[in-house]
């Protein structure tokens, strides 16, 4: 096994053993970029320099006995929305293709911190807005669509080109391109990360969060990234080897399985049965309100999107790419009691949810439900004759968590016939990332490796 394989805890183990020094990570990764991202082109800007002098200070530093920690010497990846101070944050947008960034963001400052090593800044769909991430290709499949807006994020930690990467998630824009790439993919609770230094797609729908190849790896990430709520909080990566013996399991009986993939639903409904045999209890549920979902996003998204675009959108208009301005213009029509209708809807739905969560802990659902489209594909065709926008089709499954901010995780579920993988979905109750994590692990291991 390559340096580049390695999770972010296995990597620390060598690490801390001194059998895998920082610097010789790094390179490995470095390396791994310069043969495949011409390929994939999950980087827009590599840091080659100052991720090897950062290695340099992190090997000096463990030699000193200054270990600081798991993610100490770990070399990263950061969507190109998330502010580096000295570094470009483009938003893979031409309308800020000479923005460089004064400050660090809050998880950059976290990171650094912890002594992870930066490797560079991915690729997203522009602003964030779309969930294909156009420019980047799957690195199952580099004829298809690694998901977004995280897409460069997702295929960087799939290939080899980072051990881990922070994304971002309006939508499913974390969840998705980790479903599609096979990697996990976790949105935090709303507020349990810091948006600050983090460019905005909708102040009321965004979060930041780790994509990773393992659970175990974003509970570390997370342990660092998230804003601490009481002096006694657990580490979430301290309490993956807990049983899930009496926990919850909702299993959606309505919205969440339809028009998805034969091949993933029933390898949902697999997983299912596992952790009733691993001592989950399953508690069939009707999701309230299912039609108001989606339309309550977008009511939110699209006013909010271009409120923040507003300026920049009336001066260079012809800087943005066609399928992003249209959005944003719409967006500027939204009347304001339209907008505040969709905020009533939110409430709704969360009183609703939280009457639904009352009989269980974890809700459990297919993150996507198809696997990678090729490049170009505006929609899928169900075998019941019906055909649904790719975007909706990504949209649908995983934007109930962000219209309610509870958090979210993707694990690796499995691979469809044509050999690309897909996830599955835990949805919780808000804060509750530890009974996530834990459940998640416990499917993780059901994978074979």
């Amino acid at each position: 096994m390559q340096p580049f394989e390695l999770s972010v805890v296995e990597a620390a183990q060598y690490i801390q053993s001194n059998n895998l020094s920082p610097v010789e990570l790094t390179r490995s990764v470095l390396d791994r970029v310069q043969e495949l991202d011409s390929k994939l082109s999950a980087y827009v800007t590599v840091t080659e320099e100052r991720a090897m002098a950062a290695a340099r200070i992190a090997e000096l530093e463990i030699r000193r006995g200054e270990y600081r920690g798991v993610l100490h010497g770990i070399p990263y990846a950061l969507k190109d929305l998330i502010d580096v101070e000295g570094l470009p944050t483009t938003a893979s947008s031409r309308v800020r293709q000479h923005h460089v960034a004064t400050a660090n963001s809050v998880v950059a400052d976290r990171l650094a911190l912890a002594g992870m090593v930066l490797t560079g800044k991915t690729h997203t769909h522009e602003f964030a807005f779309g969930l294909t991430t156009p420019q980047t290709n799957n690195p199952w499949a580099h004829d298809r669509s690694p998901g977004g807006s995280s897409g460069g994020s997702a295929a960087a930690v799939a290939y080899g080109g980072a051990l881990a990467a922070l994304g971002t998630d309006t939508g499913g824009s974390i969840r998705v391109p980790a479903a599609l790439c096979g990697v996990v993919g976790l949105k935090p609770t709303f507020g349990l990360v810091s948006r600050q230094g983090v460019v905005p797609l909708s102040g009321s729908l965004d979060h930041v969060g780790p994509i990773t190849r393992t659970v175990t790896d974003a509970a570390a990430m997370l342990d660092v990234i998230a804003q601490p709520r009481s002096k006694r909080s657990q580490s979430y990566r301290h309490t993956l080897g807990q049983d899930i013996k009496r926990v919850r399991v909702g299993v959606p009986t309505n919205y969440f399985f339809d028009h998805v993939a034969p091949d993933i639903k029933a390898t949902v409904h697999s997983h299912l049965t596992a952790l009733a045999a691993a001592g989950a209890v399953l508690v069939d549920v009707e999701i309230p309100l299912p039609d108001y979902l989606i339309p309550t996003q977008w009511g939110l998204m699209v006013p909010e999107s271009a409120t923040y675009h507003e300026d920049t959108i009336r001066r260079v208009p012809h800087l943005y790419g066609d399928d992003v301005r249209i959005l944003l213009e719409a967006g500027s029509f939204v009347p304001v009691r339209d907008y505040i209708l969709a905020l009533r809807a939110r409430n709704a739905h969360q009183r609703a949810w939280r009457e639904m969560f009352a009989g269980i802990d974890i809700l459990l659902t297919p993150t996507v439900p198809h696997t990678a489209p090729l490049h170009g594909q505006e929609t899928f065709t169900w075998p019941d004759g019906a055909e649904e926008s790719v975007v909706s089709a990504f949209v649908r499954l995983c934007a109930p968590a962000n219209v309610l901010g509870l958090p979210a995780l993707s694990v690796p579920a499995g691979f469809d016939r044509g050999g690309l993988p897909f996830g599955v979905q835990l949805i919780g109750k808000p804060f509750d990332e530890h009974t996530v994590l834990r459940v998640g692990h416990v499917i993780e291991a059901q994978i074979p490796a």
